[in-house]
């Protein structure tokens, strides 16, 4: 869960919730896969404004509420976005409020503003917040180490001791990433993720000193929400609408433990799948895991723009939107909308910083929900923005576009900046140095090539998506490498940690929506190794396999999303899998030291075999080979039992299988699901809406369940 925007850039994830493989080229690329195909629903929405401020009783908001009901309805038709809700929030009223698009496919179903939608990682506001209260409280300090507040916390690495609640907050302390295993569920709010996070952490060793840098890290904000339980002896939920959301009449904000009403909920698809899903339970609330609408997200927002001084105080408040992310391995300042503070991505989001105002901001990505705040403290203004489907990007853009129409109808702005360039390249001779820059570079999960002519052409391809289309760069009078259209400018730059990073600097426009600016630290310079002949036979053997996931609970959402992992052995850089450098013929570890997004959520590879059967642990994940994935046999009728592991049984289909109808009767704590040979989706029984499956030749077929869970398939 977190923010999209880095996605737009090369090598970054798109979505929180996607594997690490999964990833976008330097060229702004959203989702276009359309899930649904919308049509507007008007909305009725008061000509003056909802509430109007007092101090502004004339501003009526009428030119803001149009432009917003505009783009939104262009989200919804041209962004993949199935929903939109929005709000606008001026010196504590709400003064612009609607919603786009259909909410049902049958159009039964009406949007309202208080139709629910999963806020993301937004909801880590929510727990930075509740730290901060305690710290004013006095119940927290925030760089007293987090184990005097929480003794069992603890790791293999020694450095645990010295993490902080503000390493936490600021995406500092050094952990891993994401410790996910059953927290994305349908209809599903079983804490297993948040009650065996300790457990999980233990096992664990840090990938960076703590507060050596910042880089986005779900398990922190866990972590954080562990520690609001145990210093203020209340659970999350519980404190959270005893403390933030009843004071601040946040009436449709809930969590997956208040087990909302789905009729509140806004409905949510699949864009490989056919139909309406489940609502999306996401289990490590502090990290993800609340619901929200935009009115009260906005209703939220009064913390920050001092309305609501009476739930966090002035001083807390602007202590969380200092600069936290300036250390050492950060880029030098340049326009951006990732630079942390204390639970914010963002403390200076472009484009506000051009017109002097000062804008925060928190997106947040589920697979099925997403959203957007930005808040403008020093105007007492916000906008928040919610969607089934998109990306949080595309919501931050609308909300940032309903925020400047607001500033320029109330006077605060004149007229709209033009966008930005950084120019196109201008001819220069390029210094015989600069070509030691060449070289395979490494982000969370994937590889790119680097090569650079003496002629100063650069090109950039990926290993993992050969698909995607050469990226070209030319060297400029100023030593950067630029894009034709000057859109993005690229330098590379050595550290103090002996890392060489590539520094890209990016304007992206959207059609509709306005600009973004993006400054970050994409990939690292990887080094290739030898290995020994035993190690290498090993790997070469798994070369080119799937794995297929078994610890997934039965209601995991990861069974819809999720194809095998494709293990490829590097061809382009020797001793490595994916950024992992192999360190042994069953271990392979990542080794990144990269600020932001792209080195995230990093993990090792561990083999082991049990019973002649191979396994492949990642985190907590269990992952067997394909090669002991055996065809099923269609009977007229035949037994699957789940084993005392509680893992997940996979088989194939054969061809002569292929094209067969199969009925299976199942355990209630349990599911299958059937995969075509491209690897989608193709039926979920947690899903349902079918009494038959037809087996799909070269496709397969899981079935999950609690352990002793049997499945009778019989072939109709």
């Amino acid at each position: 869960m977190g923010a999209v925007l880095s996605s737009c850039l090369l090598l970054t994830s798109c979505d929180d919730n996607k594997t690490p493989a999964e990833t976008q080229n330097l060229a702004v690329t959203l989702n276009t896969s359309q899930v649904i195909e919308p049509s507007a629903v008007p909305i009725t929405v008061p000509s003056a404004a909802v509430d109007s401020p007092s101090n502004e009783a004339l501003i009526t908001y009428e030119v803001t509420q149009k432009a917003a009901k505009a783009s939104a309805d262009l989200l919804t038709t041209t962004y993949d976005t199935n929903s939109v809700q929005y709000a606008l929030i001026d010196h504590g009223h709400i003064v612009v409020s609607g919603q786009s698009s259909k909410n049902d496919e049958q159009g039964l179903k009406s949007l309202t503003k208080d139709t629910m939608y999963g806020i993301g990682s937004t909801s880590k506001m929510f727990t930075a917040v509740a730290v901060m209260q305690l710290v004013d409280q006095g119940k927290i300090d925030l760089d007293t180490p987090v184990v005097q507040y929480i003794p069992e916390f603890t790791m293999k690495d020694d450095r645990f001791k010295q993490i902080t609640p503000r390493m936490l907050l600021n995406h500092s302390s050094g952990l891993n990433g994401s410790s996910m295993t059953n927290a994305a569920l349908f209809e599903d709010n079983d804490t297993y993720a948040h009650d065996t996070l300790l457990k999980q952490l233990a096992g664990q060793t840090l990938k960076a000193d703590p507060g050596a840098y910042s880089v986005y890290c779900n398990d922190g904000f866990t972590l954080a929400e562990i520690l609001i339980e145990r210093v203020s002896g209340m659970d999350f939920t519980s404190y959270i609408h005893r403390n933030i959301t009843e004071p601040l009449g946040m009436a449709n904000t809930e969590t997956p433990l208040d087990s909302p009403n789905e009729a509140k909920m806004a409905e949510v698809y699949y864009p490989s799948y056919n139909g309406q899903l489940p609502n999306e339970s996401v289990n490590v609330i502090g990290a993800g895991g609340i619901y929200s609408t935009a009115e009260d997200l906005a209703r939220f927002s009064q913390i920050f723009t001092g309305e609501e001084e009476g739930v966090l105080s002035g001083i807390s408040a602007k202590a969380m939107a200092q600069e936290e992310y300036k250390t050492p391995l950060w880029p030098d300042d340049a326009d951006n909308s990732i630079e942390y503070g204390l639970g914010w991505d963002s403390v200076n989001l472009y484009p506000f910083k051009e017109y002097g105002i000062k804008a925060l901001t928190k997106g947040g990505d589920t697979v099925l929900y997403h959203a957007s705040l930005v808040v403008l403290p020093e105007l007492d203004l916000a906008a928040a923005v919610v969607t089934s489907g998109g990306t949080s990007t595309t919501d931050q853009l609308l909300a940032n576009e309903i925020l400047l129409q607001a500033l320029k109808e109330k006077g605060a702005i004149a007229d709209f900046k033009p966008e930005k360039s950084y120019g196109a390249p201008v001819k220069a001779e390029m210094p015989k140095s600069v070509l030691q820059n060449s070289g395979i570079y490494g982000a969370s999960g994937t590889t790119v090539n680097i090569d650079i002519t003496e002629g100063g052409v650069m090109s950039i391809t990926s290993e993992q998506s050969p698909e995607n289309p050469t990226q070209i760069y030319k060297y400029s009078t100023d030593g950067t490498f630029r894009s034709e259209d000057g859109n993005v400018m690229i330098s590379f730059v050595t550290k103090e940690n002996g890392s060489t990073y590539l520094w890209i600097r990016q304007y992206a426009s959207l059609p509709g929506l306005g600009q973004m600016a993006m400054s970050v630290y994409n990939v690292e310079k990887l080094q290739p190794q030898d290995l020994p002949t035993k190690t290498k036979k090993a790997w070469m053997q798994r070369d080119g396999k799937k794995f297929y996931l078994l610890s997934e609970k039965y209601t995991s959402i990861v069974y819809l999303a999720m194809p095998p992992v494709l293990l490829n052995v590097s061809k382009q850089l020797p001793g490595y899998v994916l950024d992992k450098r192999i360190t042994g013929p069953n271990t392979a570890v990542s080794e990144l030291q990269i600020p932001g997004m792209s080195g995230r959520d990093l993990s090792s590879y561990t083999f082991f075999k049990q019973d002649g059967v191979e396994y492949l642990k990642i985190g907590e994940s269990i992952l067997v080979n394909e090669v002991d994935v055996k065809p099923i046999k269609v009977a007229k009728k035949s037994i699957v039992k789940i084993p005392s592991s509680g893992y997940a049984q996979w088989y194939t289909i054969s061809d002569k299988d292929g094209g067969k109808i199969v009925k299976v009767s199942m355990s209630s704590n349990a599911s299958f699901a059937v995969y075509n040979a491209e690897g989608t989706c193709d039926y979920f029984s947690v899903i349902g809406g079918k009494d038959q499956v037809e087996l799909p030749a070269g496709g397969s077929i899981v079935f999950a369940g609690d352990a002793g869970s049997k499945f009778e398939i019989s072939s109709q």
